[in-house]
């Protein structure tokens, strides 16, 4: 038996439809926002990431009931205007993606990590990042990216 969830993704509110036992990843995916990953099915690789009401969640690991009423942005909401976001924007600068499956999940991260800790060390924006895997990279690129946006002030 589906559950009608409303909350708002991205900016709009929006009603969407969930089975029980389904969690908030596969709902997202299957209403169209295919930037939240599918990896590893047990929060250990940070592909899905989203935030939610503001925070890095490991979508994989909530069910989709859990996000009822609640504000949720995949990183097709990030972009306004057809202007990409200011973190996206120092990703691409800096090369910080490589096959780009990891990548949504370390914008969101980051996303969080610059509104939220401005004053992040570097050694601070590597704790935040650990919970994302990347097999491509040394992860360089990506500190640099999000360091670069910190200390342009992007929001």
């Amino acid at each position: 038996m589906n559950t009608d969830l409303e909350m708002t993704v991205n900016g709009f509110k929006t009603i969407l439809k969930a089975e029980p036992y389904e969690n908030l990843r596969d709902l997202l995916r299957k209403s169209g926002y295919t930037s939240v990953k599918k990896g590893c099915d047990v929060g250990g690789c940070g592909a899905c990431t989203v935030l939610a009401n503001d925070k890095p969640v490991y979508s994989c690991c909530v069910l989709a009931a859990w996000a009822d009423g609640k504000t949720i942005v995949t990183l097709e909401g990030l972009a306004k205007d057809g202007k990409l976001d200011p973190i996206q924007r120092t990703f691409m600068e800096k090369g910080a993606a490589q096959c780009g499956f990891c990548t949504p999940g370390f914008i969101m991260v980051s996303k969080y990590v610059v509104e939220h800790k401005p004053n992040a060390t570097e050694a601070e924006v590597r704790k935040a990042l650990g919970g994302n895997l990347c097999r491509c990279t040394g992860y360089v690129k990506i500190v640099e990216a999000v360091m670069a946006a910190k200390e342009q002030g992007l929001k």
